[in-house]
């Protein structure tokens, strides 16, 4: 709030996903607007089999009353990244809300925004070979997103 509130694109391919969410959580609750593109080439680092599995375990995970009610889990990549930076917000604040109401995820780059210049948050860039991360599109793709 010290500064004047920015429109921020940012470009997810070969970012970690953790380190993303944190940073655009930030920079969200310092009033900016955030836009995240390419959602689906977001990494997660760890054994691929593992990340899987546990969000295979997180998709049980229901109400034992009444299914139908929720919780209701994100299948999508832009979803996946905006319900982890929700996670980082304080939502349950007015500052929280307002801010989660600022974020903008997408699949690849709307024709919008083709134009305009992209953030690269450099710290939350992969340290390895992108061989060594799942991405978030395959994720999906296990836990049943169809495009």
């Amino acid at each position: 709030m010290d500064k004047q509130a920015q429109i921020i694109i940012v470009d997810g391919t070969d970012l970690l996903a953790g380190r993303l969410s944190s940073n655009v959580a930030k920079l969200l609750l310092q009033g900016n607007h955030v836009s995240i593109v390419n959602c689906e080439k977001i990494m997660i680092s760890g054994n691929r089999r593992n990340i899987i599995d546990e969000y295979r375990n997180f998709l049980k995970v229901s109400s034992v009353l009444h299914p139908k009610h929720g919780p209701y889990h994100p299948r999508r990549p832009d979803t996946i990244i905006e319900r982890m930076i929700r996670g980082m917000l304080p939502r349950k604040k007015p500052s929280g809300h307002a801010a989660l109401k600022r974020l903008r995820t997408y699949i690849g780059v709307p024709s919008e925004l083709r134009s305009k210049d992209k953030m690269i948050l450099e710290n939350a860039k992969i340290t390895r070979p992108s061989a060594n991360y799942t991405t978030m599109a395959d994720l999906a793709r296990e836990v049943g997103w169809t495009q």
